[in-house]
C-alpha cells in the first residue's frame, strides 16, 4: 500500500482532526503518533530514518495510506521521494495559540513530579510494552523538542521562528500544485477541493482539544501496561 497524503504539518495545529477527517474520505488508515505509541515496534524504523534517511518503508506503513503529525512529518522531503505522487497537507494555526497549546500539552507529556517519575520507573523495569511507549516518547522529545527547537522550545520567540521558517520551508521544497497549506477551521472545503472528494454529510471532526491531551497520554499508557 502506497502513502498518498504526506503531513508536514508540526503537532498541535490539527493533525488529530486531520486524521480522522482524511480516514473519513477514505484514506485509511493515517498513521499519526498515536498509531506510534499502539505498534511501538516500529520505532526501530523511524530511528533508522532518522540517523540513515532510509528504512524499510513497506514494513513501516504497511496496511497506512497517509501520515500526519509525529514521527512522520520531519520527513517529509524523503516521504516525497520515497512516494512522488504523494501529495502534501501543512496544517497551521494561530502560532501563539500554538505555543500554548504545545506548551501545555507535548511539552509536558509524561510524569512531571519526581515521585510521579520513580513510580513510573519501577512499573517499566517489569513491563516491556510500558519501556517501548515510553522509548516512544523520548524519541518525540529529542527529535521534535530538543532536536526542531534546538532545544529552546521555552522561548516562545524562538519557537515561532522555527514555526515560521518550518512553514516557509515546506513552501520552499513542495511544488504548488501538491501542497495544501491548511487550517482545519476551514472544515471540508479546501481540504476536499485540494484531494478531489466529495463533501461527505457528517459535520467536520474537531479533536484532541488541549484540555483532553493530558488524559489520552494517561490513556494510552494504561493500554500500554495492559499489553
Amino acid at each position: 500500500m502506497s502513502i498518498k497524503i504526506i503531513g508536514a504539518g508540526f503537532p498541535r495545529t490539527g493533525t488529530t482532526t486531520l486524521k480522522k477527517a482524511l480516514e473519513t474520505l477514505g484514506y485509511k488508515d493515517t498513521y499519526h503518533f498515536k498509531d506510534l505509541i499502539a505498534n511501538p515496534k516500529k520505532l526501530k524504523h523511524w530511528k533508522e530514518l532518522e540517523e540513515n534517511g532510509n528504512t524499510n518503508f513497506e514494513q513501516l506503513f504497511d496496511g497506512f495510506q497517509a501520515t500526519v503529525d509525529f514521527p512522520g512529518y520531519p520527513y517529509y522531503k524523503i516521504l516525497m521521494e520515497k512516494y512522488p505522487d504523494a501529495k502534501v497537507i501543512l496544517t497551521k494555526r494561530d502560532v501563539d495559540k500554538w505555543y500554548e497549546s504545545t506548551l501545555k500539552t507535548v511539552w509536558k507529556a509524561g510524569p512531571q513530579t519526581v515521585l510521579a517519575k520513580i513510580v513510573l520507573l519501577s512499573k517499566m523495569i517489569f513491563n516491556t510494552s510500558l519501556r517501548e511507549t515510553f522509548l516512544c516518547i523520548k524519541f518525540m522529545r529529542k527529535t521534535y523538542l530538543k532536536k526542531q527547537f534546538s532545544n529552546n522550545f521555552a522561548s516562545k520567540a524562538h519557537a515561532k521562528e522555527v514555526f515560521f521558517k518550518h512553514i516557509e520551508n515546506v513552501k520552499k521544497h513542495v511544488p504548488e500544485n501538491k501542497l495544501l497549506i491548511y487550517d482545519v477551521s476551514e472544515g471540508w472545503q479546501p481540504l476536499c477541493d485540494f484531494l478531489g472528494k466529495p463533501i461527505p454529510d457528517e459535520t467536520f471532526p474537531h479533536l484532541n482539544k488541549k484540555e483532553n491531551f493530558h488524559e489520552m497520554v494517561k490513556g494510552m499508557i494504561k493500554d500500554a501496561a495492559k499489553r
